[in-house]
């Protein structure tokens, strides 16, 4: 695998110019199909040692970073339709938590293949977000409900309607907000566990108090957090990128190179880049963080819409002809 040197942040100049240099480390999975966009999620562990990825055909693996070999992998046997969404618990290096189309929600240890723990009967569920020490998950379905998910109890801890479309959900480092997207354009700031609005504005009245990001035209359906708390990342339907500074929660600059809706958004592990993953266009689209400016385009043979840096190096995990691929550092760090 082609590297870049890790936990050394690499200058803007410098990086514009290696990236699009570098071949891809192919993952390749005989047994899976091979249709567009088969691969619908992305993880790293928290150590940036193994990879995890759902796939359309019910498919749930994990990949050794360094061994791109199927042999060396561990698949994750039981659910029965899509696997929508994958992700490890923040502060254990293999415990994984998956969910699926078919309403369930499971934690597996990845080195025994165990199921820890599986909550069923929540519909068509397709959003994952841990809390960031590990205690619970939240989990949302499409008819915009969340729940809340404790790794050890077969039932949610609770239910929450939303009011509105909601399409993706993160924790803020806290773990006192979560920030959800939703269908018309904004973003909603919710204290947690309550679900309450987490600022309103005092002189307005109705659904008006509350204070959202307003910040795309279309359907907002992707947002990440940096790493250090200093922006917001949204993307949206409308092809558009804002990045929002965490203080007063201004939109302070916004990517405009995007094609296609943005479907995931990933921050390097320093917070200087962002990477921005769509349905459309044949390409990576690797941003400045701090100037919004467009850096360089890693071209790929179609459209990536999941696209994930790992935790602790430049290295850059997308899906793209069927198979999981990685770009940049390995996992040994040499």
């Amino acid at each position: 695998m082609a590297r870049l040197a890790p936990r050394t942040s690499v200058a803007p100049e410098r990086l514009k110019t290696l990236l699009p240099s570098l071949k891809p480390t192919i993952y390749h999975d005989p047994g899976t199909s091979k249709t567009p966009n088969n691969i619908r999620t992305i993880a790293w562990n928290p150590l940036g040692t193994y990879i995890a990825t759902g796939c359309l055909d019910k498919t749930l693996r994990v990949w050794n970073g360094d061994k791109p070999n199927v042999r060396q992998t561990t698949e994750l046997k039981g659910h029965t339709a899509s696997i929508e969404k994958v992700a490890f618990n923040p502060v254990k290096e293999l415990e994984l938590c998956s969910v699926s189309s078919d309403g369930v929600v499971r934690f597996w240890d990845v080195k025994t293949k165990q199921v820890l723990n599986e909550v069923k009967g929540l519909g068509n569920t397709f959003t994952l977000a841990w809390a960031p020490h590990g205690e619970c998950v939240v989990v949302g379905n499409k008819d915009d409900q969340l729940f809340v998910i404790s790794p050890t109890q077969s039932t949610p801890i609770s239910s929450h309607q939303q009011p509105m479309q909601t399409n993706d959900i993160t924790f803020c480092w806290s773990g006192q907000r979560i920030f959800t997207t939703t269908g018309d354009g904004k973003t909603r700031i919710l204290s947690f566990p309550d679900f309450k609005p987490a600022y309103e504005f005092g002189y307005k009245e109705g659904p008006d108090t509350e204070f959202k990001l307003t910040g795309h035209t279309s359907s907002c359906i992707a947002i990440e957090l940096h790493p250090f708390n200093r922006y917001l990342a949204t993307g949206g339907t409308d092809s558009l990128i804002s990045l929002w500074e965490t203080g007063e929660w201004n939109c302070v600059r916004t990517a405009t190179k995007m094609i296609g809706p943005v479907r995931s958004l990933s921050f390097s592990w320093d917070g200087l880049y962002l990477v921005g993953g769509s349905e459309e266009g044949t390409g990576l689209e690797i941003f400045n963080s701090e100037t919004g400016e467009h850096l360089c385009a890693y071209k790929t043979t179609a459209a990536i819409p999941v696209v994930v840096w790992a935790p602790n190096r430049y290295a850059l995990a997308y899906a793209d002809g069927g198979n999981l691929r990685v770009i940049g550092a390995s996992t040994g760090g040499k």
